[in-house]
């Protein structure tokens, strides 16, 4: 019986090491607020998929239709994403692209909630949950489909742009 308890309260503490270790690797974004500024600011879908790794419906996102030059913002810090010109079909629902702005205005994180491995993207701004990439986008160019949410973005035309 202590074996068995001895065995469990190791479990525990590793879990709670891993745990801990976990967030001092968190990395810290220059765009900061608490959970009640996000919440205030935001709306409450652009909450739950920034701010709580949600996923919005399928086809539900207007931004699946542009196809005007342009780039795609995050909806909660304004930093640049996507631009228009780097956006395919791929007939998943949700706004797709072979490649970000610059490497350095995302950033990857390993991700297993879904029950199987994927690459989650976030804001490299605000750490923002904007989807995930996957390594079945177009052959001619990057082979990466980022499939970003659309509510986690704003559009800004090309003319409005600078």
């Amino acid at each position: 019986m202590q074996r068995i308890f001895i065995a469990i309260f190791s479990l525990l503490l590793l879990s709670c090491n891993s745990h801990a270790q976990d967030s001092k690797n968190q990395k810290e974004y220059p765009v900061s607020k608490s959970e009640a500024q996000w919440k205030a600011e935001l709306s409450p879908a652009a909450y739950k998929v920034l701010r709580q790794k949600g996923t919005e419906k399928a086809f539900s996102s207007e931004l699946n239709r542009i196809e005007q030059p342009g780039t795609f913002v995050c909806a909660a810090c304004g930093n640049e994403l996507y631009e228009t010109k780097n956006k395919f079909e791929s007939g998943t629902g949700w706004p797709s692209f072979d490649r970000p702005v610059s490497e350095s205005n995302v950033d990857y994180r390993p991700d297993r909630t879904g029950g199987f491995p994927a690459t989650e993207v976030v804001c490299a701004q605000c750490g923002g949950h904007l989807g995930h990439v996957f390594n079945d986008g177009p052959k001619n160019t990057t082979g990466k489909r980022h499939c970003i949410n659309g509510v986690a973005m704003n559009f800004l035309p090309e003319s409005d742009n600078r």
